[in-house]
């Protein structure tokens, strides 16, 4: 059975986090294959103690919010994302006037032709505070990019945005939850590379059978990230690992290239309906498509 979070005032302080121990809600970034509403679920696995804690496939940071971990390395590849969370921890009042002026153009004309017109915008010049506000307001956080140059062709989502006060709320929770957090732009290789014995690594990658039109995607590679696994492993680092698990209501178990020996437990996450499948089947509600991750733990 999987343990509580914490089951009393002795093992919060051993866990050297701050004490945040409840679910948190608050997402900054609305993202596909966010983690948030399961991260509390997930955080119950990792070990009780550990020392800097690492997520190097950072997206919209739901787990790390949720652990609001004392000392972290917070890293991705995509330079724009990593910026949005620099002005997070640094500038957190940019990041609400990024949003704002943004979500004013949309409150005073049609929200579509305004999302169209800062969707070129990013395309014309990619930059954070586009960024920021398309991920806010695109159809369910699926933001799709084109392989060959980077182009967002996601379209605005149904619901408006919300208010810039109440993403103001979500900022001032967020800029307190990674003060403890540096962020970098770089490869998950170079990140994981940097994480000693006795440290804690959380990867959420690109899923082979769902995410190949997501950024960073088309070009994953799951066998070479298993072997920087089973190196941090070697050297003494824990690692959990977010994956495919089962799909269609759990009629399909993805089939992944994992080496035997490299996982000491297996457990199943339900992460609910595929709001990505969604996407792609023009808004059906997908009662057969409940999906289900896996977590991989190396301990």
């Amino acid at each position: 059975m999987q343990l509580p979070l914490f089951e009393n005032i002795e093992d919060i302080q051993d866990y050297r986090i701050k004490i945040y121990n409840q679910p948190f809600r608050l997402q900054l970034l609305k993202w596909v294959g966010n983690k948030q509403r399961f991260a509390h679920e997930i955080i119950s696995y990792f070990p009780r103690r550990f020392d800097t804690y690492y997520e190097p496939f950072l997206g919209s940071g739901g787990v790390l919010a949720s652990l609001a971990p004392k000392k972290a390395i917070a890293s991705d590849s995509f330079e724009h994302l990593i910026e949005i969370f620099n002005t997070l921890k640094k500038s957190p009042n940019v990041l609400k006037r990024w949003y704002e002026e943004r979500w004013q153009k949309v409150a005073a004309g049609d929200k579509k032709e305004i999302y169209e017109e800062i969707k070129a915008a990013y395309n014309a010049n990619p930059n954070a505070a586009d960024l920021l506000f398309i991920s806010r307001s695109c159809y369910g956080g699926v933001i799709r990019f084109r392989k060959d140059d980077g182009y967002i062709s996601t379209p605005v989502g149904i619901h408006s945005p919300i208010s810039p006060d109440s993403f103001a709320k979500r900022v001032d929770s967020w800029h307190k939850r990674v003060q403890g957090t540096d962020f970098l732009n770089i490869e998950y290789e170079e990140a994981m590379a940097m994480a000693k014995p006795g440290d804690m690594i959380y990867c959420d990658p690109p899923y082979s059978h769902s995410q190949a039109i997501l950024y960073g995607a088309q070009e994953f590679d799951l066998e070479n990230l298993l072997s920087v696994i089973a190196e941090c492993k070697h050297r003494g680092v824990h690692v959990a690992l977010s994956i495919d698990g089962t799909k269609r209501s759990g009629n399909l178990i993805c089939d992944l290239p994992i080496p035997d020996g490299l996982f000491e437990r297996e457990v199943f996450v339900n992460i609910g309906r595929s709001m990505l499948k969604r996407f792609q089947m023009n808004g059906n509600t997908l009662e057969g498509e409940v999906v289900k991750d896996r977590l991989l733990l190396t301990y």
